[in-house]
């Protein structure tokens, strides 16, 4: 590995501008700011040919690193910060043997290599920003302890930052940056604890993001997955199963699809219980016997598809209508199917809306409350209204629960499908009498 690992125009560009630019040395010299030993050392390399300041490194390799670090630590000017980041980030560039004369810089010094980069990431400067978190990077993903909390927090607060920026070059440089320091799952630790920028993934997936940043987040899921504690919760937290079923249902690579069923992969083996319910609501299994009947050239995806086919079909097959309509419920997605409409499923099983301090009646009045799509709210209002219809303390209790107050007001919303399903629940709610108490 090098540090192309971490490669974008912006940084190439700016680099090659920034090694032609002239820094005063001289006077930081004479200003007491360098001694004259570093003045001599950082000659050498200013503005010389690439050869001759390589030529350098792989001699005294050691000094050079330490240099380039004591230099960043006590220098403040942002044109030499950028000169010293592209000084130690040519250093590293297809020479991974010289990250250990980084990393081993604490032996001299504790504060190094970390302590300078990391303020840094703080600086107004994106250029700055950017090239000390590709270097970081670097550092961070080869070392042999594990990273430890001071130095991954700000790191990843960083990255949470440039995930969810207007900027395009931030969001790709976080991206590659995660793919980079999450197979450590002491990073895989930190980034799950780090909500906004989980988040900010998510967010970048809802966006209509290209193939290859759909890819690149992609695999950073998978490889979020593999914690025990991710599988299970993601799904509760994010909601991310319809949108993964979304973006590989769009998506025309083969790349793209693999890691998303890779991810889905590691869900179900991991957390059948929290997963498999929203996966068949997200129609995972029709999908799932489509992607099989397809060609591909990665044998592994083939595996991996019918294992998925495997389990969501076994999960189907074992379920009953109730267990159906508990599954989308408890998922948020609701849709016009069947179970919606059945008589004989409401005069079955509307009590069952009352179970665990009346669970899922709940859900169906947050959904009204806080969904804005007009499909889950005329579903919702509709549910609503059968459980009037066919439990005889349904109106109190829906009273009682706040939800009867915005079915009122869902009768003049905009969309008439709401308007009717809201003004059907209301008839039964005031035609229905009360049951004694």
């Amino acid at each position: 590995m090098s540090i192309q690992l971490v490669s974008n125009p912006y940084l190439d560009e700016n680099s090659a501008k920034i090694r032609a630019k002239p820094v005063p040395w001289e006077g930081y010299q004479r200003a007491g700011l360098i001694t004259t030993e570093e003045l001599a050392l950082i000659k050498k390399v200013d503005r010389q040919t690439r050869p001759k300041i390589e030529s350098l490194h792989a001699s005294d390799g050691q000094t050079y690193a330490l240099l380039y670090l004591r230099l960043l630590k006590k220098l403040q000017r942002i044109d030499t910060q950028s000169f010293i980041l592209v000084l130690i980030a040519d250093a590293l560039t297809d020479h991974e043997e010289r990250i250990p004369l980084f990393t081993d810089a604490s032996q001299t010094d504790p504060e190094l290599p970390y302590g300078p980069l990391l303020r840094i990431l703080d600086s107004q400067d994106d250029f700055v920003q950017l090239k000390a978190t590709q270097i970081l990077t670097v550092l961070l993903s080869w070392e042999k302890s594990p990273v430890q909390p001071q130095q991954l927090q700000p790191f990843l607060n960083t990255l949470a930052q440039f995930v969810s920026n207007n900027s395009s070059n931030k969001r790709d440089v976080a991206v590659q940056c995660l793919e980079a320091v999450l197979p450590r799952p002491e990073c895989r630790r930190a980034v799950w604890a780090n909500t906004a920028l989980v988040g900010g993934l998510v967010d970048i997936l809802k966006n209509n993001a290209s193939p290859q940043m759909s890819y690149q987040v992609g695999f950073c899921f998978w490889l979020l997955t593999f914690e025990q504690e991710v599988s299970e919760q993601i799904q509760k937290r994010f909601d991310i199963i319809p949108l993964l079923v979304d973006v590989a249902q769009s998506a025309a690579k083969e790349k793209v699809i693999r890691v998303i069923v890779a991810t889905f992969r590691n869900l179900v083996a991991k957390a059948p219980s929290a997963n498999l319910p929203v996966m068949l609501v997200a129609q995972l299994l029709p999908f799932s016997k489509n992607l099989a009947g397809r060609k591909w050239t990665d044998e592994d995806i083939v595996e991996d598809i019918q294992y998925l086919r495997d389990e969501l079909s076994a999960r189907f097959e074992s379920m009953t209508t109730y267990d159906e309509y508990h599954s989308e419920l408890l998922s948020g997605h609701l849709s016009w199917t069947p179970v919606h409409e059945s008589d004989l499923f409401w005069k079955e099983n509307a009590t069952k809306l009352n179970d665990n301090n009346y669970e899922l009646l709940k859900i169906l009045i947050r959904l009204i409350n806080e969904s804005n799509d007009v499909t889950v709210l005329a579903v919702a209002l509709h549910d609503i209204g059968q459980y009037v219809k066919h439990y005889e303390r349904g109106k109190k209790i829906l009273t009682d629960l706040g939800g009867k107050t915005r079915v009122m007001e869902l009768m003049s919303h905009s969309n008439p499908d709401v308007r009717y399903q809201a003004l059907f629940s209301v008839q039964l709610l005031v035609s229905h009498p009360w049951a004694a108490v």
